[in-house]
């Protein structure tokens, strides 16, 4: 057997109220101008990996990335992943899509990975888009969950029992040269889904010798509502037993979704309490899970309430348009951005992708970014990497600049100090412009800088801490 060794979240810092979609209460949470699905991801698995007990990136033999809004048709996501996280060269990675299914059932392939003695990382990330006025727009949310998984001697959870139905069925489709999704209509679905999730969610509980008074929370995920507000009736479940759907608060984040209502449930989990996690999506999976007395040693350092409320409501409709490339926009006339080459992406990996500096075996001083002959004392050679992506550091000085290109002008460049050296030029992201001051504290965040030619162009910018 095996389960969840740690866990971890991650919700964007903006909102959109469904007030400025046009109807509707509550708000859903959006990526950011310069986030996508892959740098989402990048965050709750950092968050996963990197606890107060330390790193267990080293270990990782297995990435599993899984989402419906990958940032190329074409390229390996997990491999961005895997190098913004530093994972081990020889960690095989996977991209898994195709239906908002994958996130649960990415979940149960790697438990079974880690059954056959693999330690592998799960990654979640969604970027829902819907069409403009569309139910997906409004009722849509944007975010990203991650777990390590391995041996259940070493496991804040462990699996009791699973079962699964696939069932041909249209539902939610999108050709590949589709922008958004469709759907079906609801009863449909309902009457196809709901009994397969039943089926599934009575096996689990029977193949783990369990009623459903037994479950302390259930998740409940579907493509369709009325799935999520029929089963609770159908299993003879009490209100308190069925886990906040957050769609007033953040939306449903498609093949994250269960990952981050799951993440949610263990950030106040208690030993010995069972949960399930049952998803209807092109079939339904039931998961059933037992929680260890390791629980508060695999916690991340921030709950998903955390980001719920660490946020900023005031985007408008017209600007989220922008950011996710539906409306078109005369650019800032300025020269628009090179594409990234190869090579040189290739020769600073390190620093690209895992914000990875060096420091002087002479003087002890940081080098941001890498050098070869220190800044500080002149010495040839004698650098070791060391990184930086967890470092916090504060704002110096900075500028704004209304003219440089950007989805979201102005720009904020900002000269930052780390802790307890090192000094580097950095753009701020999640930042309003007129409360930037001197002395704020910042951390580090992977984001999308901009996209040319199709080249997505990564790299590290500084927020303020969340």
């Amino acid at each position: 057997m095996a389960g969840i060794v740690r866990y971890g979240s991650y919700v964007p810092y903006f909102r959109l109220t469904r007030a400025a979609l046009g109807r509707g209460s509550g708000e859903r949470a959006i990526a950011s101008y310069d986030e996508d699905a892959v740098s989402m991801g990048v965050e709750a698995a950092r968050e996963a990996l990197r606890s107060e007990a330390g790193s267990v990136a080293g270990v990782i033999d297995t990435l599993l990335y899984a989402t419906t809004s990958p940032a190329y048709a074409e390229k390996l996501d997990a491999g961005i992943v895997h190098a913004a996280c530093s994972l081990p060269a020889g960690t095989t990675a996977l991209d898994l899509g195709g239906s908002t299914r994958a996130g649960l059932t990415s979940l149960l392939a790697g438990l079974d990975l880690a059954s056959a003695g693999r330690r592998g990382l799960l990654v979640e990330s969604e970027v829902v888009v819907g069409a403009p006025e569309g139910e997906r727009e409004r009722n849509g949310g944007d975010a990203a969950a991650a777990f390590v998984l391995g041996p259940d001697a070493q496991s804040v959870v462990v699996e009791s029992a699973r079962a699964s139905r696939t069932h041909e069925l249209l539902d939610v489709w999108r050709a590949p040269d589709e922008r958004f999704s469709r759907q079906w209509e609801a009863r449909f679905g309902a009457e196809t889904l709901l009994p397969l999730l039943c089926e599934v969610a009575t096996e689990a509980l029977q193949r783990a010798g369990l009623q459903p008074a037994d479950l302390a929370t259930v998740v409940v995920d579907s493509t369709n509502a009325r799935v999520v507000r029929g089963l609770p009736a159908a299993l003879g479940l009490k209100p308190e037993q069925v886990a906040d759907s957050l769609a007033g608060s953040v939306g449903r984040t498609g093949s994250a979704h269960a990952g981050l209502l799951l993440a949610r449930a263990l950030d106040v989990a208690k030993p010995g309490d069972r949960i399930a996690v049952l998803v209807a999506a092109d079939g339904a999976d039931a998961l059933i899970l037992e929680v260890t007395d390791r629980i508060a040693i695999g916690r991340p350092r921030h709950a998903v309430d955390d980001w719920i409320a660490s946020s900023c409501n005031d985007v408008t409709h017209h600007a989220y348009l922008k950011w996710r490339g539906v409306l078109p926009f005369e650019p800032p006339r300025r020269p628009d951005p090179d594409r990234p080459a190869a090579p040189p992406m290739h020769r600073a990996a390190r620093w690209k992708y895992a914000f990875e500096g060096m420091r002087c075996s002479a003087c002890g001083k940081a080098n941001l970014p890498p050098q070869r002959v220190c800044v500080i004392c002149g010495a040839v050679d004698q650098m070791k990497p060391e990184s930086f992506a967890d470092a916090t550091c504060r704002i110096a000085t900075y500028a704004i600049d209304r003219l440089a290109y950007s989805l979201q002008p102005p720009v904020v460049a900002a000269i930052v100090d780390f802790d307890p050296d090192g000094r580097f030029q950095s753009e701020l992201t999640d930042v309003d412009p007129e409360k930037v001051a001197i002395g704020d504290e910042l951390e580090m965040t992977f984001r999308r800088y901009f996209t040319a030619d199709s080249v997505h162009n990564y790299f590290w910018k500084a927020r303020p801490r969340r």
